[in-house]
């Protein structure tokens, strides 16, 4: 997913993520990461490197157009419905269990979380870095959008007595802020890529055998392509935030 002013081309995997929310740094700044250099398979599982996210300094780019992005759609949104919006206050990486602590909470590897307690994102770099290597620029998309979408619904007093409508609510977000902006032009699509936008969404369910009710569920991979997508075409009105 790019900009209309850059070219790099999309790829996407929705992997691994587990529902925790991720935020930026908006005091005039930029993103607090600082990923190890990007190494690996050239070109990640296809050899193909023409998306150009082999690099640390791509790496940074593209958090900071995700983020950038994520907080443009959400303000324009409030701005339309003429309610004041509060950016989400930072966004920080981290790389150790327990580096990062939300209302005391250690905050685990191989993760991303938005924290209520501090108004903030953070996500595990190492854990980005390699979904960034392997599959594409585009998750770091989708991993900002759902994050941020968490930002929202705390912004807007959401509550859920289930964890699992929690968070197919915030795939239906993150769908409705990446189908908008590509259909305003801030964000563009290369062809192919909403095929790339399923599969990756495929590989973040529940295994089956977790109880809907369970907490910390996020619902099945069906559940999850479902939601993500009723927002990407339907946008917000799909996703049930009256």
């Amino acid at each position: 997913m790019t900009r209309p002013v850059l070219t790099r081309v999309l790829a996407l995997l929705v992997a691994g993520l587990v529902a925790v929310a991720c935020g930026i740094d908006t005091g005039g700044g930029t993103p607090e990461e600082n990923p190890p250099a990007a190494s690996g398979d050239p070109g990640g599982p296809s050899g193909d490197d023409d998306d150009g996210t082999m690099t640390a300094d791509e790496f940074k780019n593209d958090i900071q157009d995700a983020a950038e992005s994520a907080e443009a759609y959400w303000s324009a949104t409030f701005k339309q419905s003429g309610e004041r919006f509060q950016p989400v206050r930072r966004i920080i990486s981290y790389t150790r269990d327990g580096e990062v602590d939300c209302g005391g909470e250690p905050v685990p590897r191989n993760n991303a979380v938005y924290c209520p307690d501090g108004d903030f994102i953070a996500y595990d770099v190492n854990f980005a870095v390699a979904a960034f290597q392997q599959v594409g620029d585009a998750f770091l998309y989708y991993l900002l959008g759902h994050e941020y979408a968490h930002a929202i619904q705390q912004r807007l007093g959401v509550q859920h007595r289930l964890t699992i409508d929690h968070e197919l609510q915030a795939d239906c977000m993150a769908g409705a802020y990446l189908g908008d902006s590509v259909r305003g032009k801030a964000l563009q699509l290369a062809e192919g890529d909403l095929d790339e936008f399923q599969r990756g969404l495929l590989a973040v369910g529940d295994d089956p055998s977790v109880p809907w009710f369970t907490p910390g569920a996020h619902g099945t991979a069906e559940q999850r392509t479902e939601s993500f997508f009723l927002g990407y075409e339907r946008s917000l009105d799909a996703c049930d935030l009256s």
